[in-house]
């Protein structure tokens, strides 16, 4: 009982800080990106906050209800979003336009393991992801920095329909369902529609933010480029195609190319802050969505655990990032606690002209 309150309780408190520190920096510079990404953060600290209150008190359905929207829901596609607005200047929408296809995909599949008929939500979520994602690409495709503005409307959307979806849901007594080995809330009562919204934002969610992250490590790290290609809209249409086909491969090589220069300068404490940031960032956001995978198919033994490992990681990457957190101070207060840092020399000259597109 104790660890049950204890692990979702201070996974909640670490989510709370991190959400107002971010708000707080969204306060200061206005970056649509540190909103986001506070609104998110703050959905997570509600879910893991509701599972602390449920294991101290018991469940009700006002708490299910508020930890399936928040948490299983919610949390995922608006970080993920975040990290959209934070690359709109770059050609990350491929990767988000993927993402969305994918998560459109895997919600059509979804509804066929699913028991209850689901009407035709899954071809309507299937054809919106579609869509959506054909429109982010283009938009890409023509540099246009509106493409994040088009994932909104995917991740806004899905979150106004469950919100509906949920005022409209009517659950069986007791009005909320438990993992009975692990207590460890499951969504099963709500109907086949809300259910697959989930996967919908968590698959774009959490690979917008792993993709994103992983992607901002590349950008900043001593690079080794073993295998060329280039997106530039410029070129002939049959050789742009096949470089966006080889593009992920490309990059995949590429970083882990880059891997053993990357350890050196961190050795040698010449690496760019954002490197390890975005790597840890990157590392948290799995640990997060492989918890949840796992929760959603039936093993829940790592659940709360895996979310505790999951925000700490996010955060220390979070303090460590020079660009993204260059000064602590106490939130919403004019009180320094840490003198304004900066990348040196080369560093701070790389934060101005790095190249957005590796």
């Amino acid at each position: 009982m104790a660890a049950a309150v204890a692990l979702p309780g201070l996974t909640a408190l670490i989510a709370l800080v991190f959400a107002a520190a971010v708000l707080d920096q969204w306060r200061e510079r206005r970056r649509g990106f540190q909103l986001i990404w506070g609104i998110g953060m703050l959905f997570f600290a509600v879910a893991s906050g509701s599972e602390a209150i449920a294991a101290a008190t018991g469940w009700s359905e006002t708490l299910y209800r508020t930890w399936y929207l928040t948490g299983a829901v919610w949390t995922a596609g608006w970080l993920g979003l975040g990290t959209c607005f934070l690359l709109a200047r770059t050609r990350f929408g491929y990767a988000v336009a993927l993402s969305l296809f994918l998560a459109g995909l895997f919600t059509f599949l979804a509804a066929r393991r699913m028991t209850e008929p689901a009407g035709d939500a899954p071809i309507l979520f299937f054809i919106a992801a579609g869509v959506l994602a054909a429109a982010v690409a283009v938009e890409t495709y023509f540099q246009n920095e509106r493409w994040p503005t088009i994932a909104a409307l995917a991740v806004v959307g899905a979150t106004i329909a469950s919100l509906l979806l949920m005022i409209t849901a009517s659950l069986p007594a007791p009005g909320y369902a438990l993992d009975p080995r692990t207590a460890v809330p499951t969504g099963e009562l709500f109907p086949p529609a809300l259910r697959l919204l989930t996967p919908f934002m968590n698959v774009t969610g959490s690979l917008a933010l792993i993709l994103g992250a992983l992607f901002s490590a590349y950008v900043f790290m001593p690079k080794r480029r073993v295998l060329g290609y280039s997106l530039d809209a410029d070129q002939p249409g049959d050789q742009f195609l096949f470089n966006l086909f080889i593009a992920p491969v490309a990059i995949a090589v590429n970083f882990l190319a880059s891997l053993p220069g990357t350890l050196r300068a961190l050795l040698n404490g010449t690496i760019h802050s954002r490197v390890p940031a975005t790597l840890l960032i990157a590392i948290g956001a799995m640990v997060v969505a492989g918890a949840d995978s796992l929760a959603r198919f039936g093993s829940t033994d790592f659940f709360q655990l895996g979310k505790l490992a999951g925000v700490v990681l996010l955060f220390v990457g979070f303090l460590i990032s020079v660009e993204v957190f260059s000064e602590i101070r106490i939130p919403f207060t004019g009180r320094v606690l840490r003198a304004s840092r900066g990348e040196r020399g080369a560093f701070a000259r790389a934060d101005q002209t790095a190249d957005q597109t590796p």
